[in-house]
């Protein structure tokens, strides 16, 4: 049989413990699958940053992406390749740089989820710009803060339509404290967006693909200690709807790789923040998790560039409302958009694959994760963040974690 490769990029910003796993379990894995009349090998680099004309090819059938949502030139490098090499990437660019968070709360509105209401604000300053002392003298109407924290009521959070990682978020507690912050947001947009106070559980949920990970999430806390290792504290019927919520939320936009935040009240998941398709994937910030997030994001390359899987480079919104639509409890709905999203990410011929061709790539994973290089890769990390007396004690800290969950995941025989 004649030999192929298929060859995987990493598009990479300050990714220091993960990208070290990704190549070194590929490489130990030595797959060699038999697809097609060939055998299928894999290669693996990080993607540089350098001009590109716009004929010249690509060598790369799928580039996990970590960049373009901030770096210019990669996500413009990344938009040529789907258009003209057929590059299968994480996550659609377009969408990326698009749809915000505020876009995410009107489609998710739109097809019926809970999400807590929602004021955007008009900014409280602007850069300067052409026209606008013109434009704002005859169209921007003063506004009262008092009755718009009212309808929304205390506390609320104030936080920029299209934020990240939790900047310039503030929690207002009366109009005072709403006054204070909104007049502190300088340039920003901002959402004013009800808290869901008396919530039990927060819940972050990561999709890669169709695989979802449910984690227990605590924002109060340090970075390193927010995500949480209890297990089984939701069950089975509401780790559906989030698993169906994560992926719904996905494929709507067309991300591969995307996290989900969830407060429960009174039994309802109300979704808070869903649009972050560049996650917390570090073994500082998630390390119990990590074995899980470094094998799937292995499965999940491997099955799009052996199986030159087609990207869809565009967005089809109409399946979901089509459901939306239908005289249904939200419930069924949900089931529906979950059932779309699962045919466009192949879900069913992925899990086939992975039984049939992926188990030396788990069985690799296992052996790295409990190798000194899984602690050199994680000292590594750890060094570049911690203070230098601190860096022994969190490289132990974390790789105790990291085993005792890829202890669990051989026992179980599936990162699922």
């Amino acid at each position: 049989m004649p030999a192929v490769t298929r060859n995987i990029g990493l598009s990479l910003g300050a990714d220091i413990c993960w990208p070290l796993a990704f190549e070194q379990i590929l490489s130990d894995s030595k797959l060699a699958l038999q697809l097609g009349g060939d055998t299928v090998e894999f290669a693996c680099e990080r993607v540089a940053l350098r001009p590109f004309e716009l004929r010249q090819g690509c060598k790369y059938d799928v580039v996990v992406d970590r960049l373009t949502h901030w770096f210019a030139l990669q996500r413009e490098w990344i938009k040529k390749g789907v258009l003209m090499d057929d590059l299968y990437v994480y996550n659609n660019p377009w969408s990326v740089q698009s749809y915000e968070k505020h876009s995410s709360y009107c489609a998710m509105t739109a097809l019926g989820m809970p999400i807590p209401k929602t004021v955007m604000l008009p900014q409280k300053d602007y850069d300067d710009a052409d026209d606008l002392d013109y434009t704002l003298q005859r169209y921007a109407h003063l506004f009262e803060l008092e009755p718009i924290g009212e309808h929304l009521g205390y506390p609320s959070f104030l936080k920029p339509y299209d934020g990240g990682g939790w900047r310039g978020v503030s929690q207002v507690t009366n109009l005072e404290s709403l006054k204070q912050a909104y007049d502190e947001s300088g340039s920003d947009l901002m959402h004013l967006q009800q808290a869901v106070e008396g919530f039990d559980v927060f819940v972050r949920a990561v999709g890669i693909g169709p695989q979802v990970r449910v984690m227990k999430y605590d924002p109060s806390q340090p970075l390193h200690e927010r995500y949480r290792v209890d297990r089984a504290f939701v069950d089975d019927d509401a780790r559906q709807l989030i698993e169906d919520t994560c992926l719904t939320i996905n494929t709507f936009f067309g991300w591969d790789f995307n996290s989900c935040e969830m407060l429960r009240r009174d039994g309802v998941f109300y979704p808070i923040d869903f649009a972050n398709p560049c996650p917390d994937n570090q073994v500082n910030s998630i390390h119990y998790h990590w074995p899980w997030y470094v094998i799937s994001n292995l499965k999940w390359a491997v099955f799009n560039a052996a199986t030159r899987r087609p990207m869809r480079k565009t967005l089809d919104f109409e399946p979901y409302y089509e459901i939306a639509k239908r005289d249904l409890p939200f419930r069924d709905k949900l089931a529906g958009y979950a059932a779309v999203a699962r045919e466009r990410l192949a879900a069913a011929e992925f899990a086939e694959f992975s039984d049939r061709h992926l188990g030396p790539l788990e069985e690799a994973a296992y052996a790295w994760f409990r190798s000194d290089r899984c602690e050199e890769a994680i000292r590594l990390k750890v060094a570049h963040l911690f203070p230098e007396d601190e860096v022994e004690e969190f490289t132990a800290r974390f790789l105790a974690l990291v085993r005792e969950s890829v202890d669990e995941l051989a026992v179980s025989g599936s990162v699922e």
